[in-house]
């Protein structure tokens, strides 16, 4: 039967088709621009022309931290990257040197660096990718567009079937189908539908919720370093955590986050009470006195949910599934945009060796993503389980011992530098977490830490400043904001 849809594009060109204009995707887009010749990349939202929010992305308004090992591969798939995000106004910040953070542990001491992160928000982070990747040569962005399913069969993926906002119905061919669509991914159904067997999917679900306000940061302060206070899932009460991110136009994005039974609401005269009654109240004494300039934002959506792909014992050329697609991860740990950018990393170097139509390049490209996919989702669930009414599959008896050695390897790290220094390398995703059981850490770990533990927040007296100015009774209008 002759299909009804009209068609599009040059039949002698390579084509690839990326689902998602977000962060993954233009990544992804960035790379397979260099492989074919022409890259369709397919997003349901109308993108905004600067860093503003995006309508299929509520997570944007809470904090997001880059990982110096997410940097380090966006850095390596778009040169100069970095360069680009500092003088749109985000920083690079020295870890654990600008971090002030109390773990389930206790403070870590601020160290000279040892790994960092870059600070702005989301919007600002996507947006100068965004600029640099659709200049590219033969990039080409169909926005406000849906994806309606695949083409092929359950041995290739040939393309997608779209739908534009106006209704108009297409079919896009492609040798390569990237999906980058993020949480609300339905790559399960759409290869199903081609007779692909099922994926095995697990869940890890705290009950977390989030809650955001951003805030004018007080004068002198355009070097503070993040504040964080983190919960101690060991603790039989829901874990909360409150933390401050500094963030371009000199302002503190301040998200607060609790697991089930212990949430923050959109209430903005509880905000700081909940800040205060985290296991420090040191975000609550430093905002008690800023300027809000934004309503407050609640989001629910953070369960960690991975989908094993790499595992499908029948995997169809054509097609592969980066970042949120494949897995999602608490916000608390970071973790989402570094692995989706090693994620990217790997697809660009199995297309560097084998070239986009090679056969079984797609399943070697599923295999080499779930590497720092398993990592980072060995990190979150192995807390995130802990908390009350966590629903999930409870960690065996391996995995408890694994626990209680990293419970003692970050109380050692507030008190012995070359432990600090391989728990941050995991952290930021620039090490393998095999890394923690190298024979120096273990002797370490035992020996426990070395220096007494801080008695509070490791802040200097300019840093402390805000918290003891006068209250501001300030309101600004967040249209204004």
């Amino acid at each position: 039967m002759t299909d009804p849809v009209r068609t599009s594009q040059s039949p002698a060109a390579r084509r690839a088709v990326v689902i998602g204009g977000g962060l993954a995707g233009m990544l992804a887009a960035a790379v397979l621009s260099e492989y074919v010749d022409e890259v369709t990349v397919v997003d349901r939202d109308t993108l905004p022309a600067g860093p503003r929010p995006r309508r299929s992305l509520p997570q944007a308004h809470h904090a997001h931290l880059l990982w110096s090992g997410g940097a380090r591969a966006m850095e390596t798939l778009l040169p100069g990257i970095t360069e680009r995000w500092l003088a749109a106004g985000a920083r690079r910040i020295a870890l654990p040197t600008g971090l002030v953070s109390m773990s389930a542990q206790g403070w870590f001491r601020r160290w000279p660096e040892m790994q960092f992160l870059i600070a702005c928000s989301r919007d600002l982070l996507d947006w100068v990718v965004r600029e640099e990747v659709v200049g590219k040569p033969g990039v080409t962005v169909l926005a406000d567009t849906e994806l309606l399913g695949l083409r092929g069969g359950s041995d290739r993926v040939t393309g997608v079937r779209v739908r534009s906002g106006e209704g108009d119905e297409q079919v896009l061919e492609a040798e390569l189908v990237v999906d980058a669509s993020g949480r609300g991914s339905r790559a399960p159904d759409w290869l199903g539908a081609l007779g692909v067997p099922e994926v095995r999917e697990e869940k890890v679900d705290s009950g977390l919720a989030y809650a955001t306000r951003i805030f004018r940061a007080p004068e002198g302060t355009e070097n503070y370093p993040v504040v964080n206070v983190q919960a101690d899932a060991r603790e039989p009460r829901p874990g909360q955590t409150a933390t401050i991110v500094p963030i371009e136009g000199g302002r503190w994005l301040v998200t607060l986050s609790g697991t089930r039974g212990g949430q923050p609401t959109s209430a903005a005269d509880e905000f700081e009470d909940f800040a205060r009654a985290v296991r420090h109240p040191i975000v609550a004494e430093l905002i008690g006195g800023a300027e809000p300039l934004t309503d407050v934002v609640v989001s629910r959506s953070t369960v960690n949910r991975r989908r094993f792909y790499e595992k499908v014992s029948a995997w169809p050329e054509g097609f592969v599934a980066i970042g949120d697609a494949v897995a999602t991860y608490n916000p608390v740990y970071g973790q989402g945009m570094s692995v989706a950018a090693q994620g990217v990393l790997t697809l660009r170097d199995e297309l560097r060796k084998h070239g986009p139509v090679a056969e079984g390049l797609a399943r070697r490209v599923q295999r080499a993503v779930a590497g720092p996919v398993g990592m980072a989702w060995d990190l979150a669930t192995g807390q995130d389980i802990l908390y009350p009414g966590a629903i999930g599959k409870q960690p065996g008896a391996a995995a408890t011992m694994l626990r209680r050695y990293v419970d003692r390897l970050m109380l050692t790290a507030t008190g012995r530098p070359l432990v600090t220094r391989a728990l941050f390398d995991v952290m930021t995703l620039s090490a393998p977490t095999t890394s923690l059981l190298k024979p120096e850490v273990v002797l370490a770990v035992l020996r426990g830490p070395k220096l007494a533990q801080l008695p509070g927040p490791p802040l200097t007296e300019e840093e402390l400043r805000p918290a003891k100015e006068p209250r501001s009774e300030l309101e600004t209008d967040p249209a204004d904001a």
